[in-house]
């Protein structure tokens, strides 16, 4: 039998605390200027995102894939953010069994206002994580790394 690698585990800690240090960060700052959670405001990026194009509209599935959730907890999600008016959902015009969520003219209206907000929250958690050495390595990989959007 094989010693398990103390370097794997504290790598895998070293990254959850960063994960959650940024989080908790975010949450603060976004709940406090625009009402919004970070989950929401991943909603509202992730389906800004869509186009009309071959396969530019996220089915429910997609889109609990693309911000991390189970699917039961991105529908109540997209629910309430539908119930606040930020998103509207329409059949498929293709497949009438498809469902699909578009952000509305409010919900642009906030993620424009809340983009800033989140960018800025973003480098203050990456700046003061930064600090801690064990964090600081991770924090160079997050800052070199290009968005594959």
């Amino acid at each position: 039998m094989t010693r398990p690698d103390p370097a794997l585990a504290h790598g895998w800690c070293a990254l959850t605390a960063l994960h959650g240090r940024i989080e908790a960060h975010l949450e603060r700052v976004l709940q406090a200027e625009h009402e919004l959670s970070v989950r929401e405001f991943s909603v509202l990026d992730v389906l800004s995102e869509q186009h009309d194009g071959d396969g530019g509209h996220f089915r429910m599935n997609q889109l609990a894939d693309a911000v991390v959730l189970s699917q039961s907890a991105t529908t109540r999600l997209v629910t309430r953010l539908e119930d606040r008016g930020l998103l509207a959902r329409y059949l498929c015009p293709t497949d009438r069994r498809g469902i699909y969520t578009n952000v509305t003219p409010a919900g642009l209206d906030l993620l424009a206002k809340a983009r800033p907000t989140n960018d800025e929250a973003l480098a203050e958690a990456l700046t003061a994580a930064e600090q801690r050495p064990e964090l600081a390595p991770l924090v160079a990989t997050v800052r070199a790394t290009q968005p594959t959007r």
